[in-house]
């Protein structure tokens, strides 16, 4: 063998070497991503002060201070959205415009997840709204406010639809009713979304129990290929197989709008630490799975479940939470 042909024949081996190497790396690392799924929808709820404090801080000024502390906190778990529960009525709209304003001074996205008063009798309302007065009174809401809403945000016409209204179809016997409302909402929100020209995503949002009833694969696909549940269980594994189960069943993508522990009457009292082990538990099942788009913790501040303290320090739960919604590596979507 001559020198030449020797060198030559080195020089491939090595680009080959090379070329496999990169080979192993890339599928290393498409394997990693997999596992370690980046969620589109990454979001912590405010409502035990963005809705249930509504009446009491509507004219307060200093509650701005507790707005923007809270908002900063979520912000720094990697949170992409922060959910409002503050209601759509006219009279609280400078109160949900207070609650924007610091999400957009810390970058979050809004999940607006606030509803009419009159549905469920809030804050001293007649509970004695219909459909069609929902209808109506949502398509306002979205045309006259314009300036809330950015692209990117989420928009939940009436959360846990079920708990008010005409009533709950596991009672009431009203599933294809209830159906036609979620269709309804769905299409005339995004058509106002439409005309203001904002890119807001609308989604619904019901009890698990509720979308096990009437969501099957004609309605989930009327409404994006999409349901949105609000699901508390003792198990982990129970909520990852439940969300695997309405996937099939639906044969459509899924999102929590509503998760966490603990709740006293389903989890018993949970230490901090064991508080954030059923996180870290929960977080792990279902970051593999591929239904799952995105989920919202429910709350960030108080109440049993929440994972911050009142002086916005980071309970154990939190950490668990940031290592979930950052993943050293991965871009966020």
């Amino acid at each position: 063998m001559t020198k030449k042909v020797a060198i030559f024949l080195i020089i491939i081996i090595g680009i080959f070497t090379i070329a496999v190497s990169y080979r192993q790396k890339k599928t290393s690392t498409e394997s990693a991503k997999e596992q370690k799924r980046v969620w589109q929808i990454k979001s912590i709820d405010t409502m035990k002060y963005s809705r249930d404090l509504t009446g009491e801080k509507l004219n307060d000024p200093t509650f701005d201070r507790t707005i923007e502390g809270q908002v900063k906190a979520i912000a720094q778990t990697g949170a992409t959205h922060v959910a409002l529960g503050t209601p759509y009525d006219e009279r609280f709209i400078p109160f949900l415009n207070r609650w924007v304003q610091a999400a957009r001074k810390y970058n979050l996205k809004v999940w607006f997840r606030g509803n009419f008063s009159g549905w469920e009798g809030w804050f001293g309302y007649k509970k004695d709204l219909t459909r069609e007065g929902h209808l109506a009174l949502m398509r306002q809401f979205i045309n006259q406010n314009g300036d809330l809403f950015q692209n990117g945000d989420l928009f939940t016409p009436c959360p846990e639809c079920e708990n008010g209204g005409a009533g709950d179809p596991r009672h009431k016997g009203d599933v294809e009713g209830f159906r036609v409302f979620m269709v309804e909402e769905f299409q005339s929100a995004n058509t106002e979304f439409r005309i203001i020209g904002k890119n807001v995503r609308t989604v619904s949002s019901m009890n698990y129990d509720v979308a096990n009833l009437v969501m099957d694969e004609q309605t989930a696909n009327a409404v994006g290929d999409l349901v949105v549940i609000d699901h508390y269980v003792k198990e982990p594994q129970k909520l990852a197989s439940d969300i695997r189960k309405l996937s099939q069943k639906t044969q459509s993508k899924i999102m929590l709008g509503e998760f966490g522990a603990p709740i006293p009457d389903i989890h018993g009292k949970l230490t901090e630490e064991e508080q954030a082990r059923w996180i870290d538990e929960l977080l792990n099942l279902i970051q593999s799975q591929e239904e799952v788009i995105g989920l919202n913790y429910w709350v960030g501040f108080g109440g049993s479940t929440a994972i911050f303290n009142n002086d916005y320090s980071a309970k154990p739960a939190a950490e668990i939470v940031k290592k979930y919604y950052i993943l050293p590596g991965l871009p966020n979507p």
